[in-house]
């Protein structure tokens, strides 16, 4: 039986490889807290999560003083009791980013050191549902971008392979967003798969207007169209809305997504394996999601979510963003419009560890 015996607590600043903007903000950094596990056996596990810009030294803090001390002495197999164990530790503080983004940075490192010691890829060791999984890009969508910009990079996308594209809505009318939709349909054609995606900028009236007006599209998903906590409002949108509802980058719990889809509030689930605290919990989100027969298209992360929704009935899309490049020596597979799980055993990310400490801008050591 392994036990923890250190914890080593990094902090990247990752600046994406294009400018990223949608209707409520730009991503000019991803904060990237780290958790570095290793065993008295010699075993390690290396686990990550992410902000888009700010926040970052709050979950480190977390991790120092209040998650990384628990951890000493530890028995890493015991993953769900650890998890639970740190989610009450730090329940004054949930339901929140912050604490789910601490936990999520743990666990994958958990998950990691498990998976490395059974010699098994994450994709098995989590359900081991199917090879690949459909891939769309985020990357030429961006609402800064010009509509002829928008089309090249769009007709790029489907060169390259991918079965889809996100487009980024929430110009100041309408009559925009459409526009911009409608050139981009008619460069690609209707085979190729468009997503919307309004990063909760609409009230419910604007959402009602803006999905009437896209649905004569061929539109696959209108993601998050209102502020995550309007419950009500996305039960009424999803009711009257010929657009199927995309739901979950900025959801933090289990019972959140339960409250989602008992009340057919959206029919694609996007749980983000960083936001909701961690593998763990991903798994059990997913796991609902089939049981409601809803698809799961998870937020960002790539890295991470090509293995899960390849573990998993209900994993229906890959979003391909990248972020990870300068530090790790492994790229996602693409091949016929499918991202491939990694077959290594661990999360299947090939760090350059060295890279990852020059680069650090946050560092402790616990033992």
């Amino acid at each position: 039986m392994a036990r923890i015996v250190s914890v080593q607590l990094l902090m990247l600043d990752l600046v994406p490889p294009v400018v990223r903007s949608d209707a409520i903000q730009s991503f000019v950094k991803q904060e990237t807290p780290m958790v570095r596990i290793r065993c008295d056996d010699g075993s390690e596990g290396i686990g990550y999560s992410y902000t888009i810009g700010t926040g970052g030294t709050s979950v480190m803090t977390l991790l120092a003083d209040h998650l990384a001390p628990r951890l000493i002495g530890r028995d890493p197999a015991h993953l769900e009791a650890i998890w639970r164990d740190l989610m009450f530790h730090t329940h004054a503080t949930t339901v929140g980013a912050i604490t789910s983004l601490a936990l999520a940075a743990v666990d994958t490192a958990l998950w990691d050191w498990r998976c490395r010691r059974d010699g098994q890829p994450l994709w098995i060791a989590a359900g081991g549902a199917k090879l690949s999984t459909p891939v769309y890009t985020t990357e030429g969508g961006w609402l800064h971008l010009s509509t002829d910009t928008l089309v090249q990079e769009t007709l790029a996308a489907q060169a390259a392979g991918f079965m889809g594209a996100k487009i980024k809505v929430g110009k100041p009318h309408v009559s925009e967003d459409v526009a911009r939709l409608r050139a981009v349909r008619e460069a690609v054609g209707e085979g190729f798969e468009l997503m919307v995606d309004a990063n909760q900028c609409f009230t419910l009236s604007e959402a009602l207007r803006r999905a009437a007006a896209y649905a004569d599209l061929g539109i696959a998903w209108f993601e998050e169209p209102l502020p995550a906590d309007d419950l009500p409002g996305h039960v009424r949108l999803a009711a009257a809305s010929a657009v199927p509802i995309a739901v979950g980058e900025s959801l933090y719990s289990i019972g959140q997504f339960a409250a989602y889809m008992t009340q057919a509030a959206a029919s694609v689930i996007q749980v983000d394996v960083a936001r909701v605290g961690g593998i763990t919990p991903w798994l059990k989100v997913a796991h609902m999601a089939e049981a409601f027969n809803l698809s799961v298209c998870p937020h960002f992360l790539m890295e991470l979510h090509v293995s899960l929704c390849a573990a998993t009935p209900a994993g229906a899309w890959v979003e391909y963003i990248p972020q990870l490049d300068t530090v790790v020596d492994s790229r996602l597979k693409l091949e016929a419009g499918r991202a491939h799980a990694p077959q290594t055993p661990g999360l299947g990310i090939d760090w350059r560890w060295s890279e990852i400490e020059r680069q650090a801008v946050w560092q402790a050591q616990l033992s």
